[in-house]
């Protein structure tokens, strides 16, 4: 039997810690991405994305532990988020107006040719809606700062208020790129305070 990696074990850049600002350098990783916009909360379209996610990840699991004989688990959810006034995100949360790409890295001795088959094959039958938007994309993010929040979503404005206002600037760095999201507990069947999630900002000197 093949050992499985468990990237939330072995990638420093899925670790973080409730209280605390790291600063770290996040390699750069391939995803499995879909695009949307608007509240993740009553948007079909947010459901949607995920229902096109998963078969995909799935289906290039078992590849890989089929085809390679190197068997993994799928990584932790994951999420960019912004919108055209990033005050509508952090400070008003107004979720109408949020962008974001939903995603679930996948390691990189996962090809394109073996995820034009994992599409081929998670749409066989039942196809979900959104199938079709599912694409295999590098992400570099590079300099970050990330820290771990316990609790509901809607109560991380205070959080990311310190991140964004206090410790980034203070520390000579300003935010670049998108706010990212990690979700290590699953909001589909964890309450919501005890829901894990890290937040990551990319930053640049």
């Amino acid at each position: 039997m093949p050992d499985k990696t468990d990237f939330k074990k072995t990638l420093d850049s899925y670790r973080a810690q409730r209280g605390r600002f790291r600063v770290l350098d996040v390699p750069g990783m391939q995803y499995l991405m879909v695009d949307g916009h608007g509240d993740p909360n009553t948007s079909p379209v947010f459901a949607e994305a995920l229902e096109a996610l998963y078969p995909v990840a799935y289906k290039l699991k078992f590849a890989s532990k089929q085809d390679l004989g190197r068997d993994y688990v799928v990584p932790p959810l994951e999420g960019l988020w912004w919108a055209e006034d990033m005050n509508a995100f952090t400070a008003a949360r107004d979720k109408s107006r949020w962008d974001w790409t939903m995603m679930l890295m996948v390691p990189e001795w996962i090809d394109r040719t073996m995820f034009a088959t994992a599409v081929e094959r998670a749409g066989a039958k039942n196809p979900p809606t959104r199938l079709a938007d599912v694409r295999l994309e590098p992400l570099s993010e590079g300099r970050c700062v990330q820290t771990l929040h316990i609790g509901s979503f809607d109560d991380e404005a205070d959080l990311l208020a310190q991140l964004h206002d206090e410790f980034i600037p203070a520390n000579g760095f300003r935010m670049v790129g998108k706010h990212h999201e990690i979700y290590l507990s699953d909001f589909r069947k964890v309450a919501p305070e005890k829901q894990r999630t890290i937040l990551r900002q990319p930053v640049a000197s």
